[in-house]
């Protein structure tokens, strides 16, 4: 049986946790995910750890914030006027809410703290800064 190697088409089944256990990602119950191996679609350790394997495999991976979602980056945490925000919006810790760049291109942001005049945004991937561990069966191989 051939093994994949960069430019394959492979899907897997997957679940994605953090070092605790919590579960924040799986294909359970949903079609399997699909890629190009080592064309940049999905995160680099990840990405890694499939050349080598074969269909039917299955395999556990480790995988540290910086070959995941990076570090947090403080440079994309930013203090908003209170006021700046609309007030139909009720203000919370972990509210999603979504801005815009210079370029006009939509950038989510959660609100991470609450002050009396101003709020702070965060706009890290929500897995920015953590290790992530991923069970994961190759499902298919198709090559490239």
């Amino acid at each position: 049986m051939a093994t994949i190697k960069n430019g394959d088409t492979v899907r897997i089944h997957y679940t994605g946790t953090l070092l605790d256990g919590t579960v924040f990602d799986s294909s359970d119950g949903s079609d399997p995910l699909e890629f190009v191996v080592g064309s940049g679609q999905i995160i680099p350790g990840l990405d890694v750890a499939l050349p080598g394997m074969a269909e039917g495999e299955t395999k556990k991976v480790n995988i540290p914030c910086d070959q995941a979602y990076g570090p947090i980056n403080p440079a994309l945490r930013q203090g908003v006027p209170r006021d700046a925000i609309p007030d139909d919006i009720a203000l919370e810790v972990g509210l999603q809410l979504q801005m815009q760049t210079p370029q006009g291109q939509p950038m989510p942001v959660t609100v991470v703290e609450l002050g009396a005049e101003e709020i702070m945004l965060d706009a890290n991937h929500p897995l920015a800064g953590k290790d992530l561990v991923f069970d994961f069966e190759v499902v298919s191989v198709d090559a490239g």
